[in-house]
């Protein structure tokens, strides 16, 4: 049997049709609504340091510009930074993100003109969606939520839901966590691991 992938992509959306033997099976319509999704990671451009806000307006490619306070920097963001600006010089080379040199972490109470400059790229992550005539706000401290785990790039902590009450099952899946972690990636476990094997978490 002959599979085929035909994907056609417009400025007004993508469509992607399935064929088998050359006969249509499945078509996909996704639409380009600019819409925001919580969660969604963009390659961001710093447009303006706003001072007074300890905040900067950055542009992901939309009419309206993102908002990025300095609490939402995260304390890694030089890490990011780094990692972000040597990807895009392709300096990375044989640097893995596992044996990457993390930077020292940000004040808490410093100020957002000391960490990032205007017209600098920036990865950044829509916390909160646009409201009315707002854009979406933003955080630098970049998180992937799957069902058991949430991990945390740039980091080495393993952090334990708060609902998992049992001290044993709590040892059990920190030092299942620990067995099978890279370095520099931190770990969120998330309430639905209780009783989990690797295999399932993973």
């Amino acid at each position: 049997m002959d599979r085929e992938l035909i994907i056609n992509s417009k400025s007004s959306g993508v469509n992607i049709a399935l064929l088998e033997d050359k006969s249509l099976v499945k078509l996909h319509k996704e639409k380009d609504d600019n819409n925001y999704s919580v969660g969604d990671v963009y390659l961001g451009r710093v447009k303006k340091i706003m001072q007074g806000l300890n905040a900067a307006f950055i542009d992901i490619g939309y009419k309206k510009d993102a908002f990025l306070h300095y609490l939402d920097l995260g304390p890694q963001v030089n890490s990011f930074n780094k990692y972000t600006a040597l990807s895009q010089t392709n300096k990375l080379g044989k640097i893995s993100m596992e044996n990457f040199k993390l930077e020292n972490d940000i004040e808490k109470t410093g100020k957002i003109s000391k960490v990032i400059r205007s017209g600098q790229k920036i990865l950044v992550q829509i916390s909160k969606e646009p409201i009315s005539t707002k854009g979406p706000r933003t955080s630098a401290e970049i998180s992937f939520a799957g069902r058991y785990l949430v991990l945390i790039p740039f980091s080495n902590r393993i952090s334990i839901s708060q609902k998992l009450k049992n001290p044993t099952e709590r040892k059990r899946l920190r030092r299942l966590i620990q067995s099978i972690k890279p370095n520099n990636f931190g770990v969120i476990i998330r309430t639905v691991a209780e009783k989990k094997g690797v295999e399932k978490i993973l």
